[in-house]
């Protein structure tokens, strides 16, 4: 897996922070294991949820098992704040399990990143609620970023 550097690199302005966090919610929405774990470092440590865990291996093993959890997955993240290598941002994703039930899941997360641009750290906080497929908010097609025009979490009032 390459150590590449992954601009925007710190440290972060306004601008390219919010490109940063575009850039890992666009990678997220394609729902691909692999391509989102090369945005960290080799030894990134993570705690989502009550998860701690450390590396790629251990990143891609768990988007794989939350992806085939979470079915027809569309995530919104919004920058909160950021500071020379650190990014902060809220987030929320629409997503059903394997017996029908909607839920939108609502967190914040806050990202350390080295000098090349990679994620060393990701610490995220969340909660699902289970909402009906009426109250869906996220309608692009799954698979891929959100359209350049689809309004914000700000812009749809959550």
């Amino acid at each position: 897996m390459s150590d590449a550097p992954r601009p925007p690199l710190p440290p972060f302005t306004f601008a390219t922070a919010t490109q940063k966090a575009r850039l890992a919610e666009d990678a997220w929405n394609c729902c691909d294991p692999a391509r989102v774990a090369l945005a960290y470092t080799e030894a990134s440590q993570w705690r989502n949820r009550g998860e701690f865990f450390a590396g790629r291996a251990a990143i891609q093993a768990f988007l794989a098992r939350k992806w085939a959890q979470e079915h027809e997955y569309r995530l919104i993240k919004e920058l909160w704040g950021f500071h020379e290598h650190r990014i902060a941002v809220r987030f929320q994703y629409e997503y059903r399990d394997a017996q029908g039930q909607w839920f939108r899941a609502y967190g914040n997360e806050q990202w350390e990143f080295d000098a090349r641009g990679l994620m060393q750290r990701r610490e995220a906080s969340i909660n699902d609620v289970a909402i009906s497929e009426a109250d869906r908010k996220f309608h692009w097609p799954q698979g891929g970023p959100r359209p350049a025009d689809y309004p914000g979490l700000t812009e749809l009032g959550l």
